[in-house]
């Protein structure tokens, strides 16, 4: 079951990363602009079919990996996705990845295998009780409404990306719990029960608010405030959760020592991915 959800998240990274590379080689070559008509320029393009094809195939596969493993393995997995959307996107818009650029892209992959090895992350429950359900609620809705009110205009553009980008990486966690909870009673029930349990409109809601506030986020301020604050916070946060609702469990003690490391490590990759590659706004958004 662990090595399915480990390959299940590995090929959602990538096709979200392929969905993330061909939608921008897409909107590369169509007049800018907004509304209908760029909608209509873009299902015109085979480029933004494929770019759609690989976001929804990496939402299939973020569903099959959470059902076959602990969201404390499955979510930091998801952290491939940037390296995965630059490696593919720079060959595909005509651009190379700097040796600084490879540095960091290994410095992210050895840290997240380094936090997976220590953390050891275990648990095979995917439902909760409403008694769990209801404080996480309180507390995962109540952070990010507080991180959009520390957002206000008045703030610096970095704090405001940074602000928005937390509060986007807490909805993307919680998305992920109600979505482990929600295909669960698929796999196990049918389509009747994941119709009419509550969990699936939930993810549906909390996901597009989500999505709302990364745009926002990547719009506030440069790159290098948003996305470390996304990476970090959505496995921080899915760890938690994970432990919270469905009984997960990770390795403490001295193990916590080489899980800093590798975060620290994962934390350097992201930020040099974000200072050294030419224009990454426009490879990964």
């Amino acid at each position: 079951m662990i090595a399915f959800a480990v390959l299940f998240a590995v090929m959602g990274a990538v096709s979200n990363a392929v969905g993330t590379a061909f939608q921008r080689k897409a909107a590369s070559t169509v007049p800018r602009g907004g509304g209908l008509g760029l909608l209509l320029a873009l299902v015109r393009r085979p480029a933004w079919a494929i770019g759609i094809a690989g976001v929804v195939g990496a939402a299939v596969c973020q569903a099959l990996a959470l059902v076959n493993g602990p969201m404390a393995l499955v979510q930091p997995l998801f952290i491939m996705e940037l390296p995965f959307a630059l490696l593919i996107a720079a060959p595909l818009l005509h651009r190379r990845l700097p040796g600084d650029g490879w540095r960091a892209v290994g410095a992210v992959v050895a840290g997240l295998a380094l936090v997976l090895f220590a953390a050891d992350p275990s648990g095979n429950r995917n439902q909760a009780a409403m008694v769990r359900w209801l404080p996480v609620l309180a507390l995962c809705l109540g952070a990010m409404a507080t991180a959009v009110l520390l957002a206000r205009p008045s703030r610096s553009s970095l704090f405001r990306a940074a602000a928005l980008a937390s509060a986007a990486a807490i909805g993307n966690a919680l998305t992920a719990a109600l979505m482990k909870s929600a295909t669960d009673r698929l796999a196990d029930a049918g389509l009747p029960a994941f119709l009419t349990t509550w969990q699936t409109y939930g993810f549906a809601v909390v996901g597009v608010c989500a999505l709302l506030l990364l745009e926002n986020a990547l719009q506030a301020g440069a790159l290098v405030a948003s996305q470390p604050a996304l990476t970090i916070g959505d496995a921080t946060v899915s760890l938690l959760l994970g432990v919270a609702l469905f009984d997960e469990e990770v390795r403490t003690g001295w193990w916590v020592l080489p899980e800093a490391a590798g975060v620290l490590l994962i934390l350097w990759g992201v930020l040099r991915l974000t200072r050294v590659v030419p224009r990454i706004g426009e490879l990964v958004h």
